[in-house]
């Protein structure tokens, strides 16, 4: 089969992360977002500010008013480890522990969105992701 056939098929059958590589992504997620619960609680701040922050990274689906390339680059930003892991070294060498509730915060989010299924966007469009088509 000539090349390009074969990557023009892959697109057009791409379902994303299937069997159990899924489940492992899913239960990795359950996990991040269960650690984070009790290492927030371990913290002893307020649960009021968890409450109210949880849902903050997805302010980053605004980035899809600017078409669906930008839409994912902003929800990815907001919706990848990488954020939450700079923030943290960034509280460890600036001495600043007053930041790590935000840390598990944002870690939470992220890893009840991915056991929820909601992975990293794609440019096609907000419902593919790395961990396949959402609603499919």
């Amino acid at each position: 089969m000539h090349e390009s056939m074969k990557t023009n098929n892959l697109i057009s059958n791409d379902r994303g992360v299937t069997g159990g590589p899924l489940v492992l992504l899913r239960a990795e997620g359950v996990a991040v977002f269960i650690l984070s619960i009790l290492w927030y609680a371990h913290l002893g701040v307020s649960w009021w500010r968890f409450a109210a922050l949880l849902l903050a990274p997805d302010v980053s689906i605004a980035g899809y008013w600017l078409g669906p390339r930008w839409g994912a680059v902003c929800y990815n930003l907001a919706h990848s480890y990488i954020g939450p892991l700079l923030l943290a070294g960034f509280a460890i060498v600036s001495s600043r522990a007053e930041l790590f509730p935000y840390v598990v915060i944002w870690n939470a989010h992220i890893g009840m969105d991915r056991a929820l299924g909601y992975g990293l966007k794609y440019s096609a469009g907000f419902k593919k992701t790395h961990l396949g088509w959402q609603g499919a």
